[in-house]
């Protein structure tokens, strides 16, 4: 077994059955599911005793001082949770460091997921591979954007952002403006539809390499870029070319969609909900069509129907999320999407980064105390879950463990949480072939606890006018 990785029986059987329905129903519903079936990860993973993760053999993360107000976008201050459980500087600069190496910069087919891939017009390109899968998809693209822009790597993230362009964005017809979710390493789409999550991505990305190397960069204009994505999401059915294909977010619920063609606009994945970067778009987005303050409203709204839809979806008791829900918050049970399960990893990192940024809503606190505390009350936590805790794999992903260490940001339960940050600190980088999806996780988790994920406004901000806020807000 390749080190970093168990794929179980049953969980190959789950993403090929789970596929294979998806193929079956393109004619009604012509789409494919960019995140929903992850590969299980290592089954050799950190095992907190149950006395640890209770909170009781561990010294507890000191309470956050008026310096270190949760309002980071406020305040300019990230906490930085590994520098409170003790870990010094040059410490948590290597274990960052050490991720980037493994997944980026290497160029063993055991650990990378970053591959240069020749050059064009336009300079260098370079693609994120889905090992397990064999494909290339706009999450990971974005990831790896993101993660460039916050640890200063601008040729990396110029090389992504050039195949993504090149390679993914339709430039035609009625997706155009889009991305294709995923590809084959040379390019061709093997599917035209858009995952929503990685647009959303690819447009804060930018945004944020606007601000920290201008606007425009030596090959790019990645401000004008992000707003054109931006545009899209919001405004494809008002473009000319809008044809079939639908807003990325639902104007009436003002949620953003699975899949914005045919039926999978309909309902939502909560994953993807990032109130966090909404209350950016709410305050930077240039507009469509001279619809600037109209815009940012509705990003505003979005955001606050975001932390309502988290209260909705996650179970009253442990926490978890679906991978899918209608947008009432109830889970949508399709092909067992209505259970936890890789998707959903990221919602409570959604919940608690946009807590950290913008300390807008208490009750998320209160909601990553009670995922947290479920979790701590299973050691050696699995990666799939009902609703209701029961457990649905034997395997444990570690990209599971880096999205509930985020948790930490604004758990309320110090000395627990401090035991998810110490998790996150034990797990090395993920190798192997399920590498991806569990080292993106991973990698951005720990630029969240490290205080090394931060907010980058574009550099014409200050001239533009501030935004209020939503009314229900």
């Amino acid at each position: 077994m390749p080190a970093g990785g168990l794929h179980t029986e049953r969980n190959q059987t789950f993403d090929m059955i789970y596929r294979r329905r998806q193929f079956l129903k393109l004619m009604a519903l012509p789409i494919a599911l960019a995140a929903c079936s992850r590969a299980p990860a290592a089954s050799s993973l950190p095992t907190p005793t149950a006395s640890s993760l209770s909170g009781s053999a561990a010294s507890p993360l000191p309470k956050p001082t008026p310096g270190d107000s949760p309002a980071a976008f406020a305040s300019g201050s990230y906490r930085n949770l590994f520098a409170e459980r003790g870990h010094q500087p040059q410490e948590i600069v290597a274990k960052i460091a050490s991720a980037w190496e493994s997944l980026f910069a290497s160029t063993d087919d055991t650990r990378r997921v970053y591959y240069p891939a020749g050059e064009n017009e336009h300079g260098p390109l370079a693609y994120v591979k889905d090992i397990g899968n064999g494909d290339i998809r706009s999450e990971g693209m974005s990831y790896g954007m993101m993660i460039a822009v916050q640890l200063d790597k601008q040729a990396e993230f110029d090389a992504i952002w050039n195949w993504a362009k090149t390679y993914m964005q339709h430039q035609q017809g009625d997706r155009q403006g889009y991305f294709s979710w995923h590809n084959s390493d040379d390019g061709s789409k093997l599917d035209p539809n858009p995952a929503s999550d990685g647009e959303e991505w690819f447009a804060t990305a930018l945004l944020f390499a606007a601000g920290r190397w201008g606007d425009a960069g030596p090959r790019f204009s990645y401000r004008a870029d992000a707003d054109a994505i931006l545009n899209t999401m919001l405004h494809k059915s008002d473009m000319p070319t809008g044809g079939a294909a639908t807003n990325m977010f639902d104007r009436r619920h003002k949620q953003v969609v699975f899949v914005p063609f045919g039926a999978a606009a309909t309902f939502s994945d909560p994953s993807y909900h990032l109130p966090a970067f909404y209350e950016l778009w709410g305050r930077w987005a240039a507009g469509y069509a001279g619809k600037q303050q109209e815009d940012r409203q509705f990003w505003l709204d979005a955001a606050q129907t975001s932390r309502d839809f988290f209260q909705k979806v996650s179970h009253p008791v442990t926490g978890l999320a679906p991978d899918y829900a209608n947008f009432d918050g109830t889970p949508r049970a399709e092909n067992g999407h209505g259970d936890f399960r890789f998707d959903a990893f990221r919602v409570i990192g959604n919940v608690a980064v946009d807590y950290a940024w913008f300390g807008a809503d208490e009750r998320e606190r209160a909601l990553c105390d009670r995922l947290q505390a479920f979790f701590a009350s299973h050691p050696g936590y699995v990666n799939q879950y009902t609703l209701d805790g029961k457990p649905l794999s034997s395997d444990r992903s570690p990209g599971l463990i880096a999205m509930n260490a985020v948790a930490s940001l604004a758990a309320t339960d110090q000395a627990r949480a401090g035991t998810f940050v110490d998790a996150l600190w034990e797990l090395q980088p993920p190798t192997g072939t399920w590498r991806y999806y569990d080292g993106m996780l991973y990698t951005l988790a720990l630029l969240h606890v490290s205080g090394n994920f931060r907010i980058y406004p574009p550099r014409d901000v200050a001239a533009t006018p501030p935004i209020s806020r939503p009314a229900s807000a």
